[in-house]
């Protein structure tokens, strides 16, 4: 290993450990001005508005995102578009999250004014408590550092690190104040493989006239168009109150066939094989007490029992057994979520 590179790992060694540390340092700075932020957030009948300029805008935006992806619409405004017509985007009912490392940002300041006017609530992300920024906002969380990471102190490091950790940790605590849940953060992520993941049943199943289903009096005929016109290779076979009583697969046609041509006993010619097979009904010929699964469950849930017990479809059923659909292998690997 050369100089440079022993040179360069203890750089970013270094880095790392500030960075680290600016974190670490916030924990025991939380007081109940964080508690009182929270609950400002949790009380916002509008939208959360981020604020900052330069490295701290970009910061603002990962708040304001991770915000909105978990169930507090948020949005980021550019401070100098605000003071230049945005201002309209700030509304009464609005609370303001205003980061800006020194606490005198002009661009910033200038807003305080029209903030105040409005009406919004104001949240102070800062590194000096004594700021102007910080004297003028309902709450101040101090998200001050000793230095930065970079060797002249003069690159924002570990301040805006410190202040996308503080401002995760606002989202948390507030996601789980709202009791946000699993379904939900999938409902918001349609397009991303986070929220797929958490895709319910219902969301992927043939529902409704899709699902194949027979009574169970239905004869072989009816069984076997039942199968082909739905295209899944199954139907469930139901009761006269729709109830699941089992299901039928193209598999067991072809065992049933093959069972019958292999039994001596029967020792008869094709077309009466086909004739004995065609006359059964679907309650002789179906497998009782299938899986099944409910509506709301996850569909990688689903995805790993019919991987498990290497089948290609799963019933699902309601609290009283009726059949609401039908989960196919093939849908599951279409949506990509794997």
């Amino acid at each position: 290993m050369t100089q440079d590179t022993t040179t360069s790992l203890e750089l970013a060694r270094k880095v790392l450990r500030i960075e680290a540390a600016a974190i670490l340092g916030l924990v025991e700075r939380l007081n109940g001005a964080f508690e009182h932020a929270v609950q400002l957030l949790y009380d916002c009948r509008g939208r959360v508005v981020v604020t900052g300029m330069g490295k701290s805008g970009i910061i603002c935006r990962k708040i304001a995102a991770t915000l909105s992806s978990t169930g507090t619409p948020a949005f980021f405004l550019h401070p100098a578009e605000a003071i230049h017509g945005d201002l309209g985007a700030i509304r009464e009912e609005d609370v303001v999250i205003a980061l800006s490392h020194s606490g005198e940002t002009e661009e910033l300041l200038r807003l305080l004014e029209a903030i105040r006017r409005i009406g919004a609530r104001l949240i102070a992300l800062t590194g000096d408590p004594a700021s102007t920024i910080a004297r003028a906002a309902d709450v101040t969380l101090d998200c001050g550092i000793s230095h930065e990471a970079c060797p002249m102190n003069l690159v924002p490091t570990a301040s805006t690190t410190a202040a996308l950790a503080l401002g995760d940790a606002l989202a948390m605590t507030l996601l789980v104040r709202k009791g946000f849940r699993e379904d939900q953060f999938a409902s918001l992520h349609p397009g991303g493989k986070l929220g797929k993941r958490l895709m319910r049943v219902e969301h992927v199943m043939h529902g409704g006239d899709a699902a194949p289903r027979v009574p169970i009096g239905a004869g072989m005929p009816e069984i076997i168009h039942e199968m082909s016109s739905k295209r899944l290779g199954m139907t469930c076979v139901v009761d006269e109150r729709g109830r699941l009583a089992g299901v039928f697969t193209d598999g067991d046609l072809r065992r049933l066939f093959m069972d019958r041509a292999a039994d001596p006993v029967d020792n008869a010619d094709e077309k009466t094989l086909t004739r004995d097979v065609l006359a059964l009904t679907a309650g002789e010929v179906m497998t009782r007490n299938p899986l099944t699964v409910p509506r709301d469950a996850l569909a990688v849930e689903a995805l790993r029992v019919m991987e498990t017990r290497k089948i290609t479809s799963v019933v699902v059923i309601d609290a009283q057994r009726i059949v609401e659909g039908v989960i196919h292998l093939h849908d599951l690997w279409r949506t990509q979520m794997f």
